[in-house]
């Protein structure tokens, strides 16, 4: 598929609006009710770059002594602050804080995959961006060990996304896992990249 039929296809398999009543989370994953409590929004900034062998996503590795996905693979983004106007604002700012991607780079928000529900009480909006090259990121040494970047072709092929169990809190919990090379993106990121995977290949939304 061409760039221009790829960009299109995206698109249209995105919500065109952050204004989406379709929560997913951690707990569709693991096949369990959500749990009731109060969650801080938060967005990220799902940034797939066009290289010229095709799209990639943009992750980073996160350092290990954060209070919350210490040393987990995830994407650009955190909590929303009180002057962000919108949740792209929010995927913006925190892209452009932790790893130095200015806006300009992302040149369009192509929409938006569904809310998704963390078991750490975050309510997220993915904020789905695509970006040109050249670049140079400028990683927040505190908060980012690593960024790097997969394939999109390798993460929309379903024979990559693994479902694995822990015990959490007395309950086994289900989760997926992307295996990359020597890394494991897993839990939140995961979940939302098996999502995009599944609208962007038409397979059924399943959690």
């Amino acid at each position: 598929m061409n760039p221009a039929d790829l960009r299109d296809r995206i698109r249209r398999c995105l919500h065109s609006t952050h204004q989406i009543e379709t929560i997913t989370g951690d707990h569709a994953v693991a096949g369990m009710v959500a749990e009731e409590r109060a969650l801080t929004p938060a967005a990220v900034l799902v940034p797939l770059v066009e290289r010229l062998d095709g799209y990639t996503v943009l992750l980073t590795q996160r350092t290990a002594h954060l209070e919350h996905h210490a040393g987990q693979i995830s994407f650009p983004g955190g909590r929303a602050e009180e002057g962000d106007a919108s949740p792209v604002e929010t995927a913006l700012r925190e892209a452009e804080e932790e790893i130095g991607l200015q806006r300009q780079q992302v040149v369009e928000i192509a929409g938006f995959l569904d809310l998704y529900q963390t078991v750490t009480g975050f309510l997220v909006t993915p904020v789905v961006g695509l970006v040109t090259p050249p670049f140079e990121l400028r990683l927040d040494a505190f908060e980012v060990a690593e960024a790097f970047e997969v394939p999109l072709e390798f993460i929309l092929d379903p024979r990559h996304h693994e479902h694995r169990s822990m015990l959490y809190k007395g309950q086994q919990r289900r989760y997926y896992v992307i295996p990359y090379e020597d890394r494991f993106i897993w839990g939140a990121t995961a979940a939302m990249l098996v999502g995009l995977a599944r609208r962007l290949t038409g397979d059924p939304l399943l959690p």
